[in-house]
């Protein structure tokens, strides 16, 4: 199936975060589909294995590994001058690096990673945009051109206890709206991805451990609770899997979404739909 989806075959991808669960399975997906990818990550080990695990599933593939922290614009500028002189153009950009940040009510929260959350997950996310945007501009005009931006849908409907990681994220909603309308006349599309509830894994299992000792009245002190209490607000009654946040966001860089820009798309199995099951 990969093989036949020709919809990324010898575009450039620039993934952040990819050093990361849902990075380095982008970069998968991408380059099984014959995408170019330059994947950047402040770690050089998760780059490292990223790496290692795209050749091993594509003996072909073309990956550019970057260590880049999306916070600083000369990084920044320094990973997308790398990957125009290793590929020419770049057509596309998951702009999905970000950070959790704590698991604690607003009382307790510490205002310094408030601060560390809203640099990383916003003002990286749009030093990422920025650059690569201007780097599509100076390129062939293209109705190709496309930013998916990591949402969640913790900035929809808030989440106890993730102040500053909802705050972020609702940020981002706001962002993508206002790029998208800025960057239209340039033919750059630009949407944003909102998951929830997805795993197995560790980050699941992490994030229901801090939660079980959050202290909030919103969670049990329990995480296998916690848990379950969670799958059973999801109108589809399971998790969803990083696959198919991928599969999502692969929807919006390609032609299938050729009319779609400022949009947010919601992967939660209806969980923010006000259904009750």
């Amino acid at each position: 199936m990969a093989e036949s989806d020709t919809r990324f075959r010898g575009k450039t991808i620039v993934i952040t975060g990819a050093g990361g669960q849902f990075g380095r399975e982008g970069c998968l997906f991408f380059a099984k589909r014959g995408a170019k990818i330059a994947a950047l990550d402040l770690s050089t080990k998760g780059l490292e294995e990223t790496a290692k695990q795209v050749k091993e599933a594509v003996a072909t593939a073309e990956i550019l590994t970057l260590e880049c922290n999306v916070t600083d614009v000369t990084s920044v500028q320094n990973a997308i001058t790398a990957t125009v002189e290793k590929f020419q153009t770049i057509d596309l950009l998951w702009n999905n690096a970000g950070y959790q940040g704590q698991i604690k009510p607003t009382l307790e929260y510490d205002p310094a990673d408030f601060s560390r959350v809203l640099n990383i997950n916003v003002t990286g996310m749009f030093i990422v945009l920025q650059a690569v945007a201007k780097q599509m501009v100076k390129q062939s005009p293209s109705d190709a051109y496309s930013i998916v931006n990591t949402a969640s849908v913790a900035g929809l409907r808030g989440t106890p206890a993730m102040v500053a990681y909802a705050s972020s994220k609702a940020a981002v909603l706001a962002m993508t709206v206002s790029c998208s309308k800025d960057l239209a006349p340039n033919k750059i599309r630009v949407n944003a991805i909102s998951p929830a509830l997805i795993g197995p894994g560790f980050m699941w299992t992490r994030q229901n451990e801090l939660h079980a000792q959050s202290g909030s009245p919103y969670f049990a002190t329990d995480p296998e609770v916690v848990a379950k209490n969670k799958i059973n607000s999801v109108p589809l009654k399971r998790l969803g899997s990083i696959e198919e946040v991928v599969k999502s966001v692969a929807f919006l860089l390609s032609d299938d979404s050729s009319y779609m820009t400022g949009t947010n798309l919601v992967v939660d199995g209806g969980m923010s739909s006000g259904l009750k099951a």
